[in-house]
């Protein structure tokens, strides 16, 4: 912790609050530090027009893919490099905490910040935003992971509760956090708005500093969201070091004033005093620093990752990509493009393509026509349809109400194939949207999301085959909203939102429901092929390491993202089919090969139950295009930690049954008793009958010839032999 000298209470107090929209006070020798929203770029406001909803205009910084497009590259050395590129236009534009990366797990489709958010799975969110984090903190800037933690919906969300299971909670909304905390140690970390099973976020002692800070480690500053902050008091016992934004010194007078009237500890105050002071320690430690940044460099990294974002979700006949010829181009985003979400992340790009002018540059001398209407696909040798949501269909602030887009859209994809059956869909949205009447209307579907400034040229670079896709889906696609994990459950009813699907999130839900999906989580086509041979599986430090050998078997040069499932039929505890734990990419040559490598961390293939278990037995690890597309397959043995819990005289027959070594005691024992209970004992047909049983209840059926203390010797017998 950092020195404070002789700050007084009122001081430290001070320290924990904004002194503006954007800025911390400087108290004594800890400097003033500014925060700005992210994650996709910069927005860096001042003056007059400082707000949190995207409102007010910035400084020009570039705005790279949002993290639903940016999750579909599958490249956390991709997104490494960005997160490197925006710490240098912090450091440009006098930033010293850049609010992002967004890893809240995407439940429902509907949620209008999932834009913001990476995947329906936490192993991917969690590896994605590792990297952001290590990318923008390595430039002396610090991330503030966020919203910690199960900030799933917008509507009510500065009062409704989240109310989720243990192990649902520790396995799917706070297993990235876990992992970005452990992995990437950032030195900020924000609280979400809403509760979480009753309690705010920011005033969640359990989850603040038990798990955060006492089980993961965690030594940075946690800062609220904007207003998040109900109780400044029980935020600062809770474990909360900075609210934002300025109070106007309100909520550092009820510090002040909770210490003197001891109810708050003075050195939980400077405890938190000190957090911060460490932190503006953090990000004034270069002196150096940049007053530019290279503009081009930027924009051409943002068009690459926008390249490696795009889905090729469909390409029948081999359609795409494209020759330079005549092309129709229909649909207003192809010239009014949809590149970012809306509300607190609004970045004012410097510099913006628009797909109709990158196609016209690719396209050479060939004629490339633009229109709203149809009348003109006829004469084209292919057309180009931009479908898509507008930023009035989802935003941060609301849900959306269903996941279709638009009826005059499908309405006019409907004419175009009617005079044009060579037709390519291109996708733009911050939501899921419903799929299945594009897919089977149009041979090729491109699904770019959102893809930041640069995604104009980046889908002209797919369309001709400048870029070969190899972007995968970073959550389900599915048939219908009837379909989704929480459609029961969406959005908060009277203050409380119910988590009901559990651990069933994703494509967790689909594959556990055997429901059909139009795309699967993980799927992605390529203009090569690849083919998989060899999985081989090796221990590996505290986990696995898994080998595969991936051999491009087409004709052009591509990039293949192997994905890793784990499956294990015989668990004790409900569990999805199978799971990601590990992923990998390769670039290769035609008829070129090349082994691909992935750790998988025992804690991948944990349970919660009161603590991380690995549970012992086999489980079938799986390799593949996607979690419907597995091509490999292997089983491995693990040996298990569990802890046995004790029977005690509460325990069921059925529970002792299932154990080998109390189930011979039990049966010895039940030998002797009398009549029924004797008969049922050695009627292993029968157990299901009275498996539900309570051990103390065969006392009462026993005609004295069990007693209590008899019960509780045979206790100690079994729980004394059970093997560890």
């Amino acid at each position: 912790m950092a020195d404070l000298g002789g700050l007084d209470v009122s001081q430290a107090a001070a320290l924990g609050s904004g002194a503006t929209f954007w800025a911390t006070k400087a108290v004594g020798p800890v400097p003033a530090m500014v925060l700005t929203d992210g994650p996709h770029g910069v927005r860096r406001q001042s003056g007059g027009g400082s707000d949190h909803l995207g409102l007010g205009e910035s400084a020009p910084a570039t705005c790279f893919p949002p993290a639903v497009g940016l999750s579909q590259a599958w490249d956390p050395e991709l997104v490494e490099r960005i997160g490197v590129a925006l710490g240098d236009e912090c450091r440009v534009l006098g930033v010293h905490v850049l609010l992002g990366p967004g890893i809240n797990i995407k439940r429902d489709p509907r949620c209008g910040r999932n834009f913001e958010y990476f995947s329906e799975d936490p192993l991917l969110s969690g590896v994605l935003g590792a990297a952001w984090v290590r990318g923008v903190q390595s430039r002396g800037v610090a991330a503030s992971v966020k919203h910690f933690a199960a900030n799933n919906a917008e509507f009510d969300r500065m009062r409704a509760s989240s109310d989720i299971d243990e192990r649902s909670l520790r396995e799917i909304y706070l297993r990235a956090f876990e992992f970005v905390v452990r992995q990437a140690r950032p030195w900020s970390l924000m609280c979400s708005y809403n509760r979480i099973n009753g309690v705010y976020a920011a005033e969640n002692t359990w989850l603040l500093t038990d798990v955060l800070r006492g089980e993961w480690g965690f030594d940075g500053v946690v800062v609220s969201d904007w207003g998040a902050v109900a109780d400044r008091v029980a935020a600062v016992a809770a474990g909360l070091d900075l609210e934002m934004p300025a109070t106007g010194g309100a909520s550092d007078r009820d510090v002040v004033e909770a210490v003197e009237q001891g109810r708050l500890a003075a050195g939980v105050v400077t405890r938190a005093a000190e957090r911060v002071a460490r932190l503006a320690g953090r990000t004034h430690e270069q002196t150096s620093i940049p007053t530019s940044f290279d503009i081009e460099v930027h924009h051409a990294l943002a068009r690459e990752a926008a390249g490696r974002s795009i889905v090729l979700l469909k390409n029948d006949a081999d359609l795409l990509p494209l020759a330079p010829s005549r092309i129709a181009v229909i649909g207003r985003l192809a010239e009014q493009p949809r590149f970012q979400g809306g509300g607190s992340s609004q970045v004012n790009p410097t510099r913006l393509d628009r797909a109709l002018d990158e196609i016209r540059r690719l396209a050479g001398d060939h004629e490339v026509t633009y229109s709203d209407d149809a009348t003109h696909a006829a004469a084209a040798d292919a057309a180009v349809v931009f479908l898509g949501l507008s930023a009035e269909d989802e935003s941060e602030g609301f849900d959306r109400p269903h996941i279709d887009l638009p009826a005059e859209q499908i309405a006019l994809l409907r004419a175009v194939l009617r005079v044009q059956p060579r037709t390519v869909v291109v996708l733009s949205h911050g939501g899921v949207v419903r799929l299945d009447e594009v897919s089977a209307l149009a041979p090729a579907v491109l699904d770019g999301a959102l893809l930041g400034q640069a995604g104009g040229g980046a889908i002209a670079d797919v369309l001709f085959g400048v870029v070969n896709p190899s972007g995968r889906l970073a959550e389900t696609v599915p048939v219908r909203l009837q379909d989704t994990p929480a459609f029961l459950n969406f959005p908060s009813e009277r203050g409380h939102t119910y988590y009901g699907e559990r651990i069933f999130v994703g494509y967790r839900w689909y594959d556990a429901r055997e429901l059909p999906v139009t795309y699967p989580f993980g799927h992605g086509l390529s203009y090569t092929t690849f083919g998989y041979r060899g999985m081989e599986i090796t221990e590996h430090g505290d986990g696995l390491a898994v080998a595969v050998t991936v051999a491009n078997t087409g004709a052009r040069r591509g990039r293949e993202v192997v994905q890793v499932y784990a499956s294990k039929s015989a668990s004790r505890v409900s569990r999805a089919p199978r799971w990601l734990v590990g992923f990998g990419s390769v670039t290769l040559d035609p008829g070129e090969d090349r082994v691909v490598e992935m750790a998988i961390s025992r804690h991948d293939l944990a349970y919660w139950a009161d603590r991380w278990t690995v549970e012992a037995g086999d489980y079938t690890l799986s390799a593949g295009a996607s979690s419907r597309d597995l091509r490999l397959h292997a089983t491995v043995t693990l040996t298990g930690d569990e802890e046995p819990v004790p029977f005690t005289a509460g325990s069921t027959l059925g529970e002792l049954w299932a154990d080998p070594s109390a189930a011979a005691l039990i049966a010895a024992t039940m030998a002797e008793l009398p009549g029924a209970a004797a008969g049922l004992a050695m009627s292993p047909e029968l157990l299901a009958i009275i498996a539900s049983i309570p051990l103390d209840r065969l006392v009462g059926f026993s005609g004295g010839r069990l007693t209590r203390d008899r019960l509780a010797a045979l206790l100690v017998q079994i729980n004394g032999q059970r093997a560890p």
